[in-house]
């Protein structure tokens, strides 16, 4: 139940071409504090209600749990989430031995596009494809949590 990972900047579309599937996805947060965050998502066939954990120091590392919900249970729920509902387009990337999660981000986030990799150890080397670009690991403005309450367009 600890999730590793890595989090990217995007430097190009090349990644479009790469990738196995493409999925919609709406989310929003039932509670959005840095200590825990409880999070709502639905995409085309199902939802999700998931809990993450504050991560540690490195920001690498954070206790998730998920379970798999009804759309209709997700619908309901999003409609009792904070502010700010977040969509946008999953590209999923097979780089060598990973599988890169890339986020197109619509809405107030529009313009955002980010690249996460799931781990197995903090330590894991991993392929770095030419479309990643800058490390956002740990920078709390990058986490979905936090587009919810801050959204990219009013970033300056």
């Amino acid at each position: 139940m600890i999730e590793i990972e890595r989090k990217f900047l995007v430097s190009s579309d090349a990644y479009r071409a790469q990738a196995t599937s493409v999925i919609t996805m709406t989310q929003g947060y039932l509670n959005s504090d840095p200590e825990r965050s409880v999070r709502i998502r639905l995409t085309d066939q199902s939802g999700f209600i998931t809990v993450k954990g504050k991560s540690n120091e490195s920001g690498l590392s954070r206790f998730e749990w998920e379970k798999e919900i009804s759309k209709t249970e997700a619908e309901a729920l999003l409609k009792l989430c904070e502010k700010t509902i977040i969509s946008k387009i999953r590209y999923e990337v097979a780089v060598g031995n990973q599988l890169f999660e890339v986020d197109e981000f619509l809405g107030d986030n529009k313009g955002l596009v980010m690249a996460e990799v799931e781990l197995g150890s903090e330590d894991e080397k991993f392929s770095k494809p030419d479309w990643l670009g800058e490390e956002v690991t740990g920078d709390l403005k990058y986490y979905n949590s936090n587009l919810s309450n801050a959204p990219f367009c009013n970033w300056k």
